[in-house]
């Protein structure tokens, strides 16, 4: 897909790896428009030209205020970059139930409630792609995050699913699973982390490639070892 002149609606748009996206989304031409909570990010990128929303995706009111919001503009590309990571360890005492709600919520419920709300917009263009960012911890999970390896599994068969029902339209799905990146959701994680601008490169150029799927940095050597033993590939991430 030609990106010059798309318009693309981002959610987590304004740190991490979602702001690497936008500013190569930007330089490549597209129009993009990207979500977040909190105002001075928002405020950052608004004086770096992007349109913005502020939108808080952890429950369905959050949610539908942004499909409001939205309307029956224009989308080419809708990209479900948005995400909590909670870690749910009983090693380090009792997890917090109400967290978990709000890491299932907009990992999972909130993609899908987009994709739903926002499919007319979608059908109605020419060409059309639906980007969900998952994680390499939807192939084998890690110990101390279950309930965030869960969510991004469950999308990750979602996102599988979509594929087929759309195979026949205007509309493409791409699934991109990042390796752990070097952004505030991963401070304290001693693990080599890639850069968010590079996760950001490989995931736009598997959109431009009109990629199913993006197997980014060591997720790659992951879905390799996957293929072959589950069980190590399980035993390999369990220790992250």
């Amino acid at each position: 897909m030609d990106l010059s002149g798309k318009n693309i609606l981002l959610t987590g748009g304004s740190a991490g790896i979602g702001r690497e996206i936008a500013r190569q989304l930007k330089e490549k031409g597209a129009h993009v428009t990207l979500t977040g909570r909190n105002p001075e990010r928002l405020a950052a990128m608004s004086d770096e030209g992007f349109e913005i929303i502020a939108a808080d995706l952890s429950s369905a009111r959050g949610v539908d205020a942004l499909l409001a919001e939205w309307g029956g503009k224009d989308v080419d590309i809708l990209l479900n970059n948005a995400g909590q990571l909670v870690d749910y360890d009983f090693r380090n005492g009792d997890p917090s139930a109400d967290a978990t709600d709000v890491c299932i919520y907009s990992n999972l419920n909130a993609p899908i409630r987009l994709i739903t709300g926002l499919m007319p917009n979608l059908r109605a263009r020419p060409q059309a792609t639906i980007v969900n960012v998952t994680s390499g911890l939807a192939i084998a999970p890690a110990a101390r995050t279950p309930v965030y390896c869960a969510t991004k599994s469950a999308l990750r068969f979602f996102t599988l699913g979509l594929r087929e029902q759309l195979k026949d339209t205007n509309i493409s799905v791409v699934e991109a699973l990042p390796p752990v990146v070097d952004t505030q959701m991963n401070d304290g994680n001693p693990m080599k982390k890639m850069s968010p601008h590079e996760c950001a490169r490989q995931i736009i150029a598997a959109v431009e490639r009109d990629r199913n799927e993006a197997n980014i940095g060591s997720t790659k050597a992951l879905r390799i070892v996957e293929s072959i033993s589950p069980v190590l590939a399980r035993k390999i991430t369990l220790g992250f």
